[in-house]
């Protein structure tokens, strides 16, 4: 698999809600704050996207799509002079609708979905978004097409084994927005995902993917993608903010908890298959990166681990 779609199947998204829900003319949904991911595209209709913090509303097309990590309370509005109403209230009443026809004249209809990203590593993925992804281009909006149509036609011809339809057209669209964020230039920063839009960077996050046990080095590592040892270094550390080597270690970390989670496999066979010649040299990397020994982890829900793998902090919050 590609780094992406390694990640993403690592981080194993679990949608909680995915489906569509129609903003009516002149009303404003406030929605809490949220954990996970929101990926969500404009079906028909216009409306305005606020979220706390930013300063100036965003303005959604038909056929616009928007990302948003976790954070902080967000309204969409078809009218930004009307007053909020809380989102959870209209659950509890039934004033939430999903059906495509209670967007016309003047409203707004969206599908997609709110996904939970589980492990302790989510930051590789989300720590470079901005609050707002806005996927807004022509030629994005073209690649999403199909997608956000088929969901609407779900939503509006509902039939046996349409949620989970919905479920898969909502995480559809999220591997979309992503895959197409990345690939906009104008979004250059610093962080992992816009390694991926980087030929050469790319080939080598590739090379380290698809064999984390090889023992790869700096120079090797530059060979492969065709660029000087100094030359890879640098532009690896200064896109991902991080070096090579710094990077292939955690991957392998990442890849290690996940396979801990199985009792079936021993940790002297992780070790060896990630490249350590030693049981005790993969327990000194893994500690070190993750904080605890590997049968520490082996024992301890994911979930109630207080660190974050790729903050590149030891436990007690101090660089690596």
């Amino acid at each position: 698999m590609d780094p992406l779609s390694d990640l993403l199947s690592l981080l194993k998204p679990r949608s909680v809600v995915s489906g569509g829900v129609a903003v009516k003319p002149n009303t404003a949904i406030q929605w809490p704050r949220h954990e996970g991911i929101k990926c969500y595209a404009v079906a028909s209709g216009q409306c305005w996207l606020s979220v706390d913090g930013v300063a100036d509303p965003v303005l959604l097309n038909a056929g616009d799509c928007y990302l948003l990590p976790p954070g902080p309370p967000f309204c969409l509005a078809t009218d930004l002079s009307a007053k909020p109403v809380n989102f959870a209230q209209l659950r509890i009443t039934g004033g939430l609708d999903s059906n495509p026809a209670s967007s016309e004249g003047g409203g707004c209809y969206l599908v997609g979905g709110h996904f939970v990203l589980t492990g302790g590593y989510t930051e590789l993925l989300l720590g470079s978004l901005p609050s707002i992804v806005h996927i807004r281009k022509e030629s994005d909006r073209a690649a999403m097409r199909w997608s956000l149509e088929r969901m609407t036609e779900e939503m509006r011809d509902r039939q046996p084994g349409g949620s989970l339809i919905a479920q898969q057209l909502a995480y559809m669209l999220l591997v979309q927005a992503l895959r197409l964020h990345l690939g906009d230039k104008a979004n250059a920063g610093v962080g992992w995902l816009f390694a991926l839009a980087d030929k050469q960077l790319s080939a080598a996050l590739t090379c380290m993917h698809d064999d984390p046990g090889h023992p790869w080095t700096l120079q090797s590592l530059a060979v492969r993608v065709g660029m000087s040892r100094s030359s890879f270094a640098l532009r690896f550390k200064e896109t991902v903010g991080t070096s090579p080597m710094e990077y292939l270690t955690r991957w392998r970390m990442l890849l290690a908890c996940d396979r801990l989670k199985n009792p079936d496999d021993s940790i002297p066979r992780i070790a060896a298959s990630l490249g350590y010649e030693s049981e005790s040299a993969f327990g000194k990397a893994f500690k070190r990166v993750v904080g605890c020994s590997p049968r520490q982890h082996s024992r301890q829900s994911m979930t109630s681990r207080s660190y974050d793998i790729l903050s590149f902090r030891t436990i007690d919050g101090t660089p690596l």
